[in-house]
């Protein structure tokens, strides 16, 4: 069978919901990936970012992979993109608070009230969700998200591996847009 057709016939199974594809599509793609996105990005915690980030991104566009390349070609399409995103934040935020370190205090002062209760009903959306999923999930979030630690520092956080991190981190956030898509 040619790579492209075993490719295809990987993307059919992950779509199906079939978890033993989806691991091999991790474990195949994720080392090679890696290290791609590390030739771009000169920090590892930053391109483990990147990997996670195009890989979950990798696995929303599946259903747009027509197998005209191969499913590398097409995740490293994806990577290249967020390392361009990566980059074009980090400028923006170097540019905008070194200029005005008090802009968020500003921009939260011009919301609207119809702005201010659309945040907080996203906030609302948000704890909802956020009560709904196991504890395991909301640890490893909240250290991502809200204390802002890089996987290799969670995974000395919590004595884990940093693959089985990564795994956690990529399940977490797939089952957190989960239940945010149904709220």
């Amino acid at each position: 069978m040619a790579n492209y057709e075993k490719d295809q016939k990987l993307v059919a199974e992950i779509l199906k919901g079939n978890e033993k594809a989806l691991r091999e599509f991790y474990q195949t793609h994720s080392p090679r990936l890696f290290s791609y996105i590390l030739r771009k990005v000169a920090k590892e915690e930053d391109s483990q970012e990147l990997l996670q980030d195009t890989l979950f991104a990798g696995l929303e566009a599946m259903r747009d992979y027509e197998g005209k390349s191969s499913l590398f070609t097409f995740l490293c399409a994806i990577a290249n993109h967020k390392v361009v995103d990566f980059y074009r934040k980090k400028k923006l935020r170097q540019m905008l608070f070194s200029q005005m370190p008090n802009l968020g205090n500003l921009i939260s002062e011009l919301l609207s009230p119809e702005e201010r209760y659309n945040k907080t009903e996203l906030k609302e959306k948000i704890k909802l969700c956020w009560a709904s999923l196991p504890q395991r999930y909301q640890t490893i979030l909240r250290l991502k998200y809200v204390e802002g630690l890089t996987v290799v520092q969670i995974a000395g956080d919590l004595k884990e591996t940093v693959k089985s991190i990564e795994s956690a981190l990529f399940r977490a956030r797939k089952a957190f847009i989960k239940v945010y898509t149904q709220i």
